[in-house]
Parts: structure tokens; C-alpha cells; sequence
């Protein structure tokens, strides 16, 4: 396949082969129109492909271009902000659907895995790594309220205990979330759109849509062609630009950096992580690390608000990885890339509709892989009928970022740094 138009990112150089896919140079009909070809907008038209809808998706760049190609890989549960801030923000029936749903997403994923046979690398197993005795009371109060839920699937690690899973002495404990994991994302991806179109699904890539035309039949604009549709489905996330000025009020593209060592061999990459878990620590600006399938590590961390691309992200990222390894000093780095996601002041997702006919899911807030799997489930049982669960979502309240636009950047990195500071305290 051709490389040319993703980022230079370990996931692209090791990304399966797949079609060139031409861009929409003509006019087109069909039931359902998706902008977006990352995993909200496949995992949407793939479960309404499977219910004999007609698809068409237009994608700015590539399949799995942004977000969807360049994270760090993990399948971790439930949302950015976890089931008890969805108690505090919406009513109790609302509360307890959204937390039904929380631990859906992987389920999907590996579903999909298994019946179109994505060669993605799945890996089970993901720990959350407590750095201090405060964070380990919140990962015993989450293992708690996800109980609450029906969920069972985590166990509590001690000092010990998290010694025998990662080779770091930073971490007094942590949990071990036996239905966590983690996979190659872009390959995720890559293997969703083929699946999509192995169903008569039609995927449109280098096909920026510069107009949408609102009514009662919306119509796409793309530079040569259009898309005429019952139904519009926005899911650009961080990469949608201006093109919904209503969607872009309240929220904020943001980037994180990762790197990936060369290849470690089996003796050192089994000695970091001897049971090939991911990790992510449970800072408020955390660290994720895990093994690709070639033992390197892939190292991320750190935001960068407002979305621009740091000069350097090796030295963002490598004083991270060495404080968690410091074995790993000398270590040379293959690959290093950021990549954007969407933030909302709330970090709970973004969903609703536009008029009757277009919907929108955004904001995952840095804790998509699963969230937007389950999105485009509960997407396309709101446009069969069925939109109890899509509404719970749309129940979510959500606010612009202080200070508007202007100042959403510097007040937001003002905020972070007074977590980071709470972090390194310990408070």
C-alpha cells in the first residue's frame, strides 16, 4: 500500500497491505453519507451495512488517517471520565445505560476481530499503574463502581504483584483489566474498511468535503462530487475543521506524542512486560506504553493543546520512557509522531443531532479506541428506530471552554499544568 499520505508513524511503516481507494468525482445516492473514515465512521457503517443500508463514506485523507491510525493502541474501558461523573451530569435512567455501555466497545472490537478476521496483533490484558497510595485508592474505588455495573473482569495488584507485570519501580500498585488489551490501531482500521466494503460498502479517500447542504435530503460537497443522501453521519472528530461551526464551539483539538524504540528481542521486551500487557499510569497527564509484535516499545504521553505538532517529540517522550526503564538508556527510537484527538471540557463525549437528519459522535477526549466502536453502534440503532441509547449520550451536558476561542488554548494548558503539578506532588 501507499504510505504517502499518512504520517511517518511505526504504525504506517508496519501498516497490511490495502486498495488505493479514488476520490468522489461524481454525484452519488445513497440511504446512509459518513464523513470520516476513522473508527466512529466505520464502525458506523459497518454495523449499518450489516442491516442492508447502502454506505458511502468520505474521507479527507485516508482510511484511519488520524486518531484512528496513530494512537497508542490500547483497549481500555470505559470513558475518559469514568461512570461516576456520568452520575454526577445526567439523570439516573440515563446514568445507568451510559455505564452499561461502558465496557461494550472492547467487546465490539474483538467481535469484529474474530468475524472478519482483522489481522491486528490483539493482545488481552491492560493495567492501570498507580504511582502513589492516593491513585491506588482510586483504582480500589473503580474496581468497586465498575462492579456496581456487572463488570468483574479487574483484579487488584499490590506492590509485588505489579512487579511481576511490569519492570518499573515506579508503581506502589496498580489493577490488571483482564478484558483490556491492545492492538494495531491503524491495522484496526484498515481491516474495518475492507470489512465494510466486502458488504457493498463505498469509501471515498482524498475527499475533503468542503459544503454540506442542510434539508430534507442532505447533500455532501467534495471539491468533484457530491453525495445525496437520507441520512449524514459527522464523524471528523479532531480533523473536521470549520465545517460544522456548531460542533466546534465546545471543544478542542489537542495532540499527544509516541514514539517506538527499534526492536528489542524477546529476552528484553519479555523482561519489561513478561506477560505482554499494556500499561497506562494514572496520572492526569498519563503515560501508555506497551509491545508492538516486533518487541519494540511504543512510549506515549504529554498533550499538546491547541493541536500543533511539537519540533521535537524524542525529547518530549524519551525522559518518560527512561524514568519508567531507565534500563532501556541508549535505546534508540525508529519512530516518533503525534497525532490529534478531541477534547471536551467535560472529557465525556459529544453526541447528537443536527435537525432530524444528521448525527454526530466526537470528542472521545483521548479514550476513543472503545468509546467510538460503541458510537457507531448506538448511531446506527438510532437511525433503525431505536435511539434510547443514542439519547442517553445526546443527555450529556456540555459547555464552551472558558474564555472562548482565544483563550481555550492557554487556559486549558494553565489547567493541565496544575494537575501535572498535583501529580508530581502526589497531592
Amino acid at each position: 500500500m501507499s504510505h504517502a499520505n499518512y504520517p511517518l508513524s511505526y504504525y504506517a511503516a508496519s501498516a497490511n497491505v490495502a486498495p488505493e481507494r479514488p476520490s468522489l468525482r461524481e454525484t452519488k445516492y445513497t440511504d446512509i453519507c459518513i464523513i470520516g473514515a476513522g473508527y466512529t465512521g466505520l464502525s458506523t457503517g459497518l454495523f449499518l451495512a450489516e442491516h442492508g443500508y447502502r454506505v458511502v463514506v468520505l474521507e479527507a485523507a485516508k482510511v484511519g488517517f488520524g486518531a484512528s491510525g496513530r494512537n497508542g493502541g490500547q483497549i481500555v474501558n470505559s470513558y475518559s471520565r469514568d461512570i461516576d461523573s456520568v452520575e454526577r451530569s445526567v439523570r439516573s435512567h440515563e446514568a445507568r445505560l451510559i455505564g452499561d455501555m461502558a465496557f461494550e466497545g472492547g467487546r465490539i472490537i474483538r467481535e469484529r476481530i474474530a468475524r472478519y478476521g482483522i489481522q491486528c496483533d490483539l493482545k488481552d490484558g491492560g493495567v492501570f499503574a498507580a504511582l502513589t497510595t492516593k491513585q491506588m485508592r482510586h483504582l480500589e474505588a473503580q474496581k468497586s463502581l465498575w462492579h456496581r455495573y456487572g463488570y468483574d473482569q479487574l483484579e487488584l495488584l499490590d506492590q509485588n504483584d505489579i512487579r511481576q507485570v511490569v519492570d518499573s519501580d515506579r508503581y506502589v500498585g496498580g489493577t490488571l483489566d483482564k478484558l483490556g488489551g491492545h492492538i494495531h490501531p491503524l491495522n484496526l482500521a484498515l481491516g474495518e474498511a475492507a470489512a465494510l466494503e466486502s458488504l457493498g460498502g463505498v469509501i471515498h479517500e482524498q475527499s475533503p468535503v468542503i459544503r454540506i447542504e442542510r434539508g430534507p435530503t442532505p447533500v455532501v460537497h467534495t471539491a468533484e462530487g457530491s453525495v445525496h443522501a437520507s441520512f449524514l453521519v459527522i464523524a471528523g472528530n479532531a480533523y473536521l475543521g470549520g465545517l460544522v461551526p456548531e460542533l466546534a464551539a465546545k471543544s478542542m483539538p489537542c495532540g499527544t506524542q509516541v514514539i517506538a524504540t527499534e526492536p528489542l528481542g524477546d529476552e528484553l521486551a519479555g523482561s519489561l512486560l513478561p506477560q505482554d500487557y499494556c500499561v497506562e499510569d494514572c496520572n492526569y497527564l498519563l503515560d501508555y506504553y506497551r509491545l508492538s509484535a516486533d518487541k519494540r516499545l511504543i512510549y506515549g504521553g504529554g498533550v499538546a493543546y491547541g493541536a500543533r505538532d511539537p519540533a521535537n517529540i524524542e525529547s518530549i517522550i524519551r525522559p518518560k520512557l527512561l524514568k519508567t526503564f531507565p534500563q532501556l538508556q541508549g535505546i534508540k527510537i525508529d519512530y516518533s509522531w503525534t497525532g490529534n484527538f478531541l477534547l471536551t471540557l467535560s472529557r465525556l463525549p459529544q453526541v447528537g443531532r443536527l435537525g432530524e437528519n444528521i448525527y454526530y459522535s466526537q470528542g472521545c477526549s483521548g479514550h476513543g479506541v472503545t468509546y467510538t466502536h460503541l458510537a457507531g453502534k448506538i448511531i446506527s440503532e438510532a437511525l433503525r428506530g431505536q435511539a434510547e441509547r443514542f439519547d442517553a449520550f445526546a443527555s450529556l451536558p456540555h459547555h464552551p471552554f472558558p474564555g472562548g476561542h482565544q483563550l481555550r488554548v492557554p487556559l486549558s494548558a494553565l489547567g493541565a499544568l496544575y494537575y501535572s503539578l498535583r501529580d508530581r506532588l502526589g497531592f
